[in-house]
């Protein structure tokens, strides 16, 4: 179910504790379950909350894909409005981060086959490619959905079978999980605010 109203007055206050819970996370031995139950118990995220550029990290779990996007040079996601997202920010060298767009890319084969995706190879035609793959145009929109018992927020991708679903940590770190189609568990990820929304736009 996908919404367009807010879930009520989101909570902005930073939670010591939640923040504390993230080190935990981030340093002990990866547990999805543990992670999910977790994410289950944070706050949902309103929409106006997600707009800004937001450096992305991994939060490992064991999941098949950890290790991938900080190995191929992800920095996060950027929310102008709820129409306009770009969903996957990469780093760039002397130059502020650029969004890209996989349409050119084979994600349904790298799902499927994640042992390509750790290919050197495979790391090295990227990088080729990358110049090919930047893009001005949004290839997300911001939306509340329903999702675990939860209206929350999420980032729903034009062309990749892909939903990002986000849970507040702080009021400027929040806790987000990758729900790709034809795999079970969830990629989770935080994101951290680091501009705000009045200059939020990929410069």
């Amino acid at each position: 179910m996908v919404a367009t109203s807010p879930p009520g007055e989101p909570d902005r206050r930073g939670d010591g504790g939640a923040a504390g819970r993230l080190r935990e996370l981030s340093t002990g031995v990866p547990d999805c379950r543990a992670v999910l139950a977790w994410f289950d118990e944070l706050p949902a995220v309103g929409l106006a909350d997600l707009t800004g550029r937001w450096r992305g990290r991994e939060l490992p779990t064991g999941h098949p894909f950890d290790g991938l996007l900080p190995a191929y040079g992800w920095y996060g996601k950027e929310v102008v409005d709820p129409e306009t997202v770009h969903p996957l920010l990469w780093c760039r060298a002397g130059g502020p981060p650029r969004p890209i767009s996989l349409d050119l890319v084979p994600v349904p084969l790298l799902r499927d086959h994640v042992w390509l995706a750790r290919n050197p190879l495979t790391r090295a035609a990227f990088t080729l490619l990358r110049p090919l793959l930047g893009t001005g145009s949004p290839r997300a929109r911001a939306r509340l959905v329903q999702h675990r018992g939860v209206l929350t927020a999420a980032l729903v991708y034009d062309r990749l079978p892909v939903i990002d679903v986000f849970r507040r940590v702080t009021a400027d770190t929040l806790l987000g999980a990758m729900d790709l189609r034809g795999v079970p568990a969830p990629y989770f990820f935080t994101l951290t605010l680091t501009r705000p929304p009045a200059a939020g736009r990929v410069g």
